[in-house]
């Protein structure tokens, strides 16, 4: 160690720090951790492999939803993007190159679920699903939201003869060109599946439950001039990482808590988009019955032209069952299919469960959230010492890019590290009234935004309420900026 790092080293270099998922919050924290001077850092993965949502996705058509020069680390800038926005492949190749780059993907322990964790009234006890047990001083969770499938509820599933999976889990030994395939969902995902697979199927049917606003963005690819430019520009590039954050906080993700303005922009832009398919039946079954941006908004500039082919039939028909050939729908037709796609969703609201969590005096995760996911400011909650969680409860994932939540989310809470690094304190947690504030905050704001517009989307818990972050984003930075460490319980 050099003289430098020897004097940047916190007090309590030997805190032991346990990071649960290596996608890319995990990755954040590892990497700034060990940055920050800490070694004793272990990061655990219950898969075999890193990536997280871009490992599991590999779907045709698969891109990100957030401008490419964005959705990237601060720390480490990627001049090569290939497209405006980037294929799931492209981001997972960037996650797996930093993670190479920092030195962390050598030291995940990887098919290693943590199947639970016991507060022992000084440190953390977990468990492996092996049953391996390990002391840590300091838990991490960064185990993401849409990372469970789910899988629809339908009967008969079971009987299909034919290739049946989950869009988040891509059989890719089943070639569906020239097939019939059959797509259950009208989310992002069958959206842009159904853009990418349209022109080579023998024949698409779409079933779909709930019609879609969707908002017609392109997504040119950057040329190798552009990417040498900025290879060469590092200031440029971060010119350009302030200019697209500024053009997305300001835009639509104020639409969405509030500004009636820019909320107009997008009602409009996706109306005159809509307005593109020309058969009226079509159309008619491609018009939502809510308000734009209610549930997570569309990008494409695409799925609108691809949807008039000939081979594409958009079913609104409710499905009865599954048979074992097909899908019969409701007035009685059975729809023929050689191969079934479920793009059905995620159990969002699960964060880190199935884990069983127990914390100070016995108290555990499941009681604590017996009614709802609570936690203060999106990354602790009472009760659950030196325990913090990247993109928890609350989190502006409708809003924001995701990349840039966690690495606020993570700098907060290495400012609560810092306490215990110091030796100031050796446990850290919000308080109940603390965390009791702020969720009443967030309810109360919450009857200004989209989200309470009258639709059912994936951002409802399980009480019916948004579980998204209200606000704007100067209000997220500003939560982020500095812990009120009077809203902390503080043991020395």
């Amino acid at each position: 160690m050099s003289a430098a790092e020897e004097l940047n080293r916190p007090a309590r270099a030997d805190l032991r720090f346990a990071v649960i998922g290596a996608g890319m919050s995990g990755l954040l924290a590892a990497i700034k951790l060990e940055e920050a001077g800490f070694r004793q850092v272990e990061i655990f993965e219950r898969e075999g492999d890193l990536g997280g949502t871009w490992r599991d996705n590999t779907y045709p058509g698969l891109s990100c939803d957030v401008p490419s020069h964005v959705y990237r680390y601060r720390f480490a800038p990627n001049p090569h993007w290939t497209r405006r926005f980037s294929s799931g492949g492209e981001i997972w190749q960037y996650l797996d190159k930093v993670a190479r780059d920092y030195g962390v993907r050598d030291r995940i322990r990887f098919n290693s679920e943590i199947v639970r964790a016991e507060w022992d009234g000084a440190a953390w006890q977990l468990t492996t699903k092996g049953g391996e047990t390990e002391i840590f001083d300091i838990v991490i969770t960064a185990t993401g939201v849409l990372r469970d499938p789910v899988m629809p509820d339908i009967p008969g599933l079971e009987d299909f003869e034919r290739p049946v999976f989950h869009s988040a889990r891509w059989d890719h030994s089943h070639d569906w060109r020239g097939k019939r395939m059959g797509l259950i969902g009208t989310g992002s995902t069958a959206i842009q599946i159904t853009a990418a697979v349209a022109k080579e199927v023998g024949k698409l049917s779409l079933f779909q439950r709930t019609a879609q606003w969707v908002v017609p963005v392109e997504n040119p690819e950057i040329s190798e001039r552009e990417q040498e430019a900025l290879a060469k520009d590092p200031k440029r590039m971060e010119e350009l990482y302030f200019f697209l954050a500024d053009r997305f906080q300001n835009t639509f993700a104020r639409a969405v808590v509030g500004d009636a303005e820019e909320l107009a922009k997008v009602e409009k832009a996706c109306e005159e988009n809509l307005a593109t398919v020309k058969d009226p039946e079509l159309r008619a079954k491609l018009t939502p019955n809510y308000q734009a941006a209610c549930k997570r908004l569309i990008m494409s500039d695409t799925f609108y032209e691809e949807v008039q082919r000939d081979t594409v039939e958009v079913v609104t028909e409710g499905i009865e069952r599954i048979e074992r050939n097909g899908v019969r729908t409701k007035d009685g037709r059975l729809h023929e299919i050689d191969l079934l796609v479920c793009a059905t969703g995620f159990e969002a609201h699960k964060f880190m469960r199935p884990m069983q969590i127990v914390g100070r005096d016995g108290h555990t995760l499941d009681e604590e959230w017996a009614e709802a996911n609570r936690a203060y400011r999106s990354i602790g909650i009472p009760g659950f010492p030196n325990f913090f969680t990247i993109v928890g409860p609350n989190s502006p994932i409708g809003n924001f890019s995701l990349i840039m939540i966690s690495e606020m989310q993570f700098a907060y809470i290495m400012r609560l590290v810092d306490r215990i690094a110091s030796g100031e304190a050796r446990e850290i947690e919000p308080s109940r009234e603390a965390t009791d504030r702020f969720n009443g905050a967030i309810a109360d704001a919450m009857t200004g935004t989209v989200w309470v517009s009258g639709c059912s989307s994936w951002y409802l818990d399980r009480n019916g309420n948004p579980a998204m972050w209200p606000w704007d984003f100067e209000r997220f930075e500003e939560e982020m900026a500095e812990p009120d460490f009077n809203d902390f319980r503080i043991v020395s």
